[in-house]
């Protein structure tokens, strides 16, 4: 995109949100970085600059627009599709990897030496990894200084910092005022309580068009009791993080998601905000999306009735797996019932602040006995599954290789194209993973008049490449099941033969 100065150009002339977070765009005469969509006034072409990242607009010795706040746009799609090592470190970095390990512990995750990683970031990203973990430090310091009454020695050491005089130094370039002044200019409303617990509230950001019915209609009718749940408007679950575990509550707007975030450790902040953003879909580029399956013939009036569809994902790619499993061949709500189960008798207990939810989805380590109400043969794939997670011989992290992972799932028993697909669309966040096997697709590829053969469907799909995962929310779209529907109709979902909804 950055290589196409003319397109980019054109691009702040009108101020066109849908290209914030694909490139930023830097004004030489002001030493500020923007958004493309920044209201100031256009600066002269021959004083821009653009950038891929953040973090290479700051190396180049550019601080954030206080008046657009590039900091806090959407991630850019292309670190969130790409498969390669690039797209890999882009997302371990942002859920805290560099953080939490250092940079030799991200390359150690992703195979490559210290210096094969800098290399590519910087060939690719515009910045290496403690540039870019440092754009993303000064984005959770910002939204700390915002929304708490901390203390900025903590505000320092929860966002990441090693010292104190390293948070100043880099809110000072970044936003070109110091810790304090920050708060003392943008503060609204009451200090919340400090407390054991911290609660914060924030806005994550989305491209439009947003249409949040399948999203949080999937969230909501395959709500595990204990983990998830639907109240007062807004779906709930817990987070087990790094450093403890945190409550989170999500609701639609027509401009953001509300997110009000409760921690054990401040630490965590980083992770849980790219957790939540993996779990709506909330960097996808809805534009490019529905440019190319809008073009289908019988997809399009689909798509121009509710534009804007995003994948439903998840905040943990082993949870993911194993509530896979268990929706195989069965209903919705008796793969909910099987999940609650397991739950309730393998999963860590924790005390919600705020509602009814009383446990974390248990890890692989703690489900080495399990055993349930299930046929032999589910048993069987349960048992491999859970061993293979809790071993290594599977990674389904945010930095995990899509292809050796699901080629792993495909060597386990009973494990199928439906099972490893829905993987891949919603644990490893494959755009182009498609169930062509699961019933709710068949059912609606014949209501439009598609074929309902797998093999042949897959064929006709192959106009919808590389967005076949947003295909199937669309196709989803034309049934009647509460997946579709936000705020739910009604408590719970009607037994009826599973969809993929997991």
């Amino acid at each position: 995109m950055i290589e196409d100065d003319a397109r980019c150009y054109l691009a702040v002339q009108s101020r066109d949100p849908r290209f914030d977070g694909w490139f930023f765009t830097a004004v030489t005469s002001t030493g500020i970085y923007c958004r493309p969509s920044c209201p100031a006034r256009t600066p002269l072409r021959g004083n821009v600059r653009f950038y891929p990242s953040s973090a290479a607009a700051q190396l180049g010795g550019f601080r954030a627009c206080r008046r657009c706040r590039p900091d806090a746009t959407p991630g850019s799609p292309e670190w969130d599709i790409r498969a390669d090592v690039v797209g890999r470190a882009m997302r371990l970095i942002a859920d805290g990897v560099v953080d939490r390990a250092g940079v030799p512990g991200l390359a150690a995750q992703l195979g490559y030496s210290v210096r094969q990683l800098e290399r590519l970031l910087v060939a690719e990203a515009g910045a290496g990894p403690i540039a870019i973990a440092r754009a993303q430090r000064s984005q959770t310091a910002r939204v700390l200084i915002e929304t708490t009454d901390l203390p900025m020695s903590e505000v320092a050491f929860a966002a990441g910092f090693a010292s104190i005089r390293q948070f100043n130094d880099t809110v000072r370039t970044v936003f070109g005022t110091s810790p304090t002044g920050l708060r003392s200019r943008v503060r609204k409303g009451a200090p919340l309580p400090r407390d054991a617990s911290t609660a914060l509230v924030l806005r994550l950001p989305f491209r439009q068009p947003f249409c949040p019915d399948n999203l949080f209609g999937h969230l909501a009718a395959t709500a595990v009791p204990g983990v998830e749940e639907v109240r007062s408007g807004a779906y709930r679950r817990t987070l087990r993080l790094s450093h403890g575990p945190a409550f989170v509550e999500l609701a639609p707007a027509p401009d953001h998601v509300a997110c009000r975030i409760t921690l054990s450790d401040l630490r965590d902040l980083t992770e849980a905000i790219a957790r939540c953003r993996s779990l709506l879909d909330l960097d996808a580029d809805p534009v490019a999306v529905d440019g190319q399956l809008g073009s289908d013939p019988v997809l399009g009036p689909v798509i121009a009735g509710a534009p804007g569809r995003r994948v439903p994902r998840c905040v943990d790619g082993n949870e993911l797996a194993i509530r896979s499993v268990l929706g195989q061949q069965v209903s919705t709500a008796a793969a909910r019932t099987h999940a609650a189960r397991i739950v309730a008798r393998y999963g860590e207990r924790v005390s919600d602040p705020g509602g009814g939810l009383t446990h974390l989805f248990p890890v692989p380590e703690a489900l080495g006995g399990l055993r349930g109400s299930f046929p032999a043969g589910r048993q069987r794939t349960l048992s491999a599954l859970v061993a293979a997670l809790g071993d290594g011989r599977i990674d389904l992290g945010p930095g995990c290789d899509r292809g050796r992972a699901l080629a792993a799932l495909a060597a386990l028993p009973g494990v199928g194209p439906w099972t490893t697909s829905t993987i891949a669309m919603r644990a490893l966040g494959d755009p182009d993973a498609f169930v062509a096997t699961d019933l709710g697709v068949r059912r609606a590829a014949g209501a439009l008049g598609l074929p309902t053969g797998a093999a042949a469907l897959i064929d006709r799909g192959e106009a919808w490449r590389p967005w076949r995962a947003y295909a199937v929310q669309y196709l989803w779209a034309i049934s009647d099941h509460p997946i579709n529907h936000w705020p739910p109709a009604r408590p719970t979902p009607h037994p009826r033969p599973n969809e993929g909804a997991v």
